[in-house]
């Protein structure tokens, strides 16, 4: 499983700018980011080089962030393929928090990310087929 960096922000002009500036200055790299807004505040996730570094530099400037496990699974460039994952997810009873897609930038296929509860969701993936990404 990936370590996911979520953080909470205010929705302000400049906000994302000054998030990657921090991550910037610590030398860590992002491999994927997703910010989802609201009207007054946001919560950003991010897969990074350092996630214990990042919680460190963004805590001491103060955001609130925590550190999750999510699941990359690595898709092939197909109609359906996706569907194919969330109907096992499905099938399973799985349920699922978040999701959004990246990719692998050694083999520029697309990946999925999500969140879940059911700590055998990764095992029961893998059984049927599906190859995760442990790391970007």
């Amino acid at each position: 499983m990936l370590k996911q960096v979520s953080l909470f922000t205010e929705n302000t002009e400049g906000g994302l700018f000054k998030i990657t500036s921090i991550l910037a200055k610590a030398d860590i790299n992002i491999y994927t980011m997703l910010a989802n807004d609201s009207a007054e505040f946001g919560i950003i996730r991010l897969i990074v080089d350092k996630p214990e570094l990042a919680i460190d530099v963004l805590n001491d400037n103060g955001y609130q962030c925590r550190q999750d496990k999510v699941i990359a699974v690595v898709m092939e460039d197909t109609p359906g393929y996706l569907d194919g994952i969330l109907a096992a997810i499905h099938g399973a009873n799985i349920d699922i928090s978040y999701l959004y897609i990246s990719f692998d930038r050694s083999t520029v296929k697309p990946v999925v990310i999500f969140k879940t509860n059911e700590p055998e969701t990764a095992t029961f993936l893998i059984g049927r087929g599906y190859k995760l990404l442990e790391s970007f």
